[in-house]
């Protein structure tokens, strides 16, 4: 009974430990010098406009990812524009590409795919007749 009631529970909230892992990773964030700090904070913003992603689970690798990359730049001395380049939207856009399996719009590419396939098969197979 109780798992039943964990499980509602947490349809309607969201995952319990997701949000602990969340708030662990803005404690780290809030960790990091300056300037990396306020490029994190920009980047995650894009990204969670721009992401779409359907999966809390990944939309925390990501994020996490992101943390791991930054603050390892922030430990070597590495200078933020060394890592994200001339154009920090085309980086995001760049670190956003490896991200797209949870994405809503990804799913709804292969269902679309998937129904033109299956369309254009039976298409086929009527002309046939």
């Amino acid at each position: 009974m109780m798992t039943e009631k964990k499980k509602w529970f947490e349809w309607v909230t969201g995952s319990l430990e997701e949000k602990k892992q969340y708030r662990e990773h803005q404690e780290r964030v809030k960790q990091l010098p300056a300037g990396y700090r306020e490029t994190q904070k920009a980047l995650e913003r894009y990204l969670l406009y721009r992401g779409g992603h359907g999966s809390g689970q990944e939309l925390l690798r990501m994020m996490t990812d992101l943390a791991d990359l930054i603050e390892g730049a922030a430990a070597d001395g590495t200078a933020i524009a060394e890592v994200i380049g001339e154009d920090p939207a085309e980086f995001a856009e760049e670190f956003l590409a490896n991200y797209t399996d949870s994405q809503w719009i990804t799913k709804e590419q292969d269902r679309l795919r998937k129904a033109v396939a299956e369309a254009t098969t039976s298409q086929a197979e009527g002309a046939e007749s």
